[in-house]
């Protein structure tokens, strides 16, 4: 193999498998060393900068950073990344001081149809840079499906009032109750570039047997929790069936529960471990008493006279092709009947581009999405950008906000007259922990402890008020003790060839046998060959140049712990431990920002 190149940013920030899991690419480590210090202020700040929205996602973020976390390799439970986000918001002092001021107008006015988590990010990106920047929205305040859909208990109103009010702060102007009914008509107003970030808003449906003359009794999830949300509807019947298995149909269940439903039920056409849902949100669920049925699939609503009566399911068992690709076979089972008053259908959503006309440009592929650069985010209309669920199809808020940051580059490429594919390159460094020969300037002395769990307000109460937030989030205490798990991966091992003398001392006190000193050889080969095979492919090898002897040094970045024992044992200072700190490219970065 060669020797691995550490020059730029890509090797490095892979081995910090939380930053790059996540889509914004949030620099975890450093902000959790941050709250362990109780410096929650700048850790908030460290957030706000990549995904734009701390106190939302610290509470109901997909936390896609968790999986990867490399605690999770050496015990049960990865750190609580997302809710130690959470604790940087609610602890920080008043940070509005420390907001960027927008430059001086440029002139160029951007239009952001929509002003959920997408739009807003452009429009944060872009109003500091000197751009008019206006977002219209059908709700009357901002935020979008993170207002409309995520129930208030687990995402309060004041939690989005406060941080979508520090974007709308930097100057951009907001067009609420205002239904962009054409883009023809939009685009003739001489905007130099048009975002559009309007979600997936339509959910899909259950089109068998029964659904329309039952149709009072059956509600679209998403809109029926948009409802719940804006107060329309405060109630519900006492026995619930919720049909599908994602987030919103635990968001359904959940809601269903708090508005008077005695007997709810989940009930998905999958197995338990294939729902959608993330696993918390499957225990939350079962945690409130609510059960999830598996392997049913709907075959018709019962109803008499227009009343719904209940449901027929099919039961199914699971078949998976060479491919992966899976079948629902019938058992041969018996249908099984359940009843009940309502059912909310929660199976997925759909986008949906009626007031984009078909005639003026703009493509759209055979499943009705905008034909989209997925770089650039730029559709066949080169003003027009996509953002969020809107571009690319439902995912979550921090996919959304990193496609905002990508779509801001765009656009403010585009206007000034940039090739879209030339983007900014992150701005990263590695700098040198030592404080002495064998001293650093981080602790590696990390907490044994296991997860700390949050409290929770109890059910009896949070069971009667839909608007009374269940968690209560860390306190100072159990924040730092859940901060000190981290490993610091972004403190990084860094190997210099010439001064090691192979004396082996490394190898002898890694905890994991990540380093072997041996013969170099082709990558399959290699990984077969090291103290402790290295099995975990997507995981890079760090390999060395060769040393005096003709052999090579190779760490598995999979099993090493960051620990920084090898460096402390090294007699020549060989080994060193460097921080590696990243930041997203954003619009501008370029440009000199006040």
């Amino acid at each position: 193999m060669k020797p691995t190149n550490i020059g730029g940013h890509d090797y490095f920030h892979k081995v910090v498998d939380c930053q790059w899991a996540c889509p914004a690419h949030t620099p975890v480590p450093e902000y959790i060393r941050l709250i362990a210090a109780g410096h929650y202020s700048d850790a908030y700040m460290i957030n706000w900068r990549s995904n734009v929205f701390p106190g939302i996602l610290g509470r109901v973020c997909d936390r896609p950073c968790e999986p990867a976390c490399r605690r999770g390799r050496v015990d049960k439970e990865p750190v609580a990344i997302c809710r130690l986000k959470r604790v940087a918001a609610d602890l920080k002092d008043d940070i509005t001081g420390r907001l960027p001021r927008p430059a001086k107008t440029n002139g160029k006015r951007i239009a952001c149809v929509g002003a959920g988590p997408a739009s807003l990010t452009v429009a944060r990106d872009l109003a500091v840079l000197g751009y008019q920047i206006t977002v219209f929205d059908n709700g009357a305040r901002p935020g979008g499906m993170m207002r409309s859909q995520i129930p208030k208990f687990r995402l309060p109103d004041d939690v989005i009032d406060e941080e979508c009010g520090y974007i709308i702060g930097l100057g951009v102007e907001t067009r609420y109750n205002q239904w962009i009914g054409s883009l023809r008509e939009l685009m003739a107003e001489g905007w130099d570039a048009v975002f559009v970030g309007t979600g997936a808003p339509r959910g899909r449906d259950a089109p068998i047997p029964g659904r329309e003359e039952a149709a009072k009794h059956i509600h679209i999830g998403i809109d029926w929790l948009a409802n719940v949300a804006f107060g329309h509807t405060t109630k519900i019947s006492k026995r619930v069936i919720v049909l599908g298995g994602g987030n919103t149909a635990m968001d359904c269940c959940r809601s269903a529960r708090r508005l008077g439903g005695d007997d709810v039920k989940v009930i998905v056409r999958s197995g338990f471990e294939e729902m959608k849902a993330s696993p918390w949100e499957k225990e939350e669920a079962i945690h409130e008493g609510i059960p999830i049925i598996n392997m049913r699939v709907p075959k018709e609503f019962r109803h008499e006279n227009g009343r719904l009566t209940g449901v027929l399911f099919e039961i199914v068992r699971a078949e998976y092709d060479g491919k992966g690709r899976r079948s629902l076979i019938p058992t041969g089972e018996p249908d099984e009947f359940h009843e009940c008053d309502e059912v909310l259908v929660a199976i997925g959503q759909e986008n949906a581009f009626p007031w984009i006309e078909k005639d003026i440009g703009l493509e759209f592929d055979k499943w009705d999405m905008p034909v989209l650069n997925e770089k650039t985010l730029q559709s066949t209309l080169p003003n027009v950008f996509f953002g969020g669920d809107a571009a690319l199809g439902p995912k979550n808020i921090i996919t959304a906000a990193a496609q905002g940051h990508e779509a801001a580059i765009s656009i403010d490429l585009f206007c000034r007259g940039k090739k879209l594919n030339d983007r900014p390159p992150p701005q990263f460094n590695l700098v040198s922990q030592k404080m002495g020969i064998h001293e650093w300037s981080y602790d590696n002395q990390v907490s044994e402890e296991e997860r700390k769990k949050v409290p929770v307000k109890a059910l009896e109460k949070t069971l009667k008020d839909i608007k009374l937030e269940l968690e209560l989030g860390f306190d100072p205490f159990m924040a730092c003790a859940e901060a000190e798990r981290c490993l610091n991966c972004d403190v990084e091992t860094v190997f210099t060839g010439k001064t090691c003398i192979e004396c082996d001392a490394c190898v002898d006190i890694c905890p994991t046998e990540c380093i072997t000193f041996t013969a170099n050889g082709e990558e399959d080969d290699l990984r077969g060959r090291l103290k402790a095979p290295a099995k975990n492919n997507d995981q890079a090898l760090y390999v060395s140049e060769d040393l005096k002897t003709g052999r090579v040094m190779v760490k598995d970045e999979n099993i090493c712990l960051h620990c920084g024992m090898c460096a402390e044992r090294c007699p020549t200072g060989a080994w060193d431990m460097q921080k590696f700190f990243m930041q997203c490219a954003e619009a501008g970065t370029e440009a000199k920002r006040t």
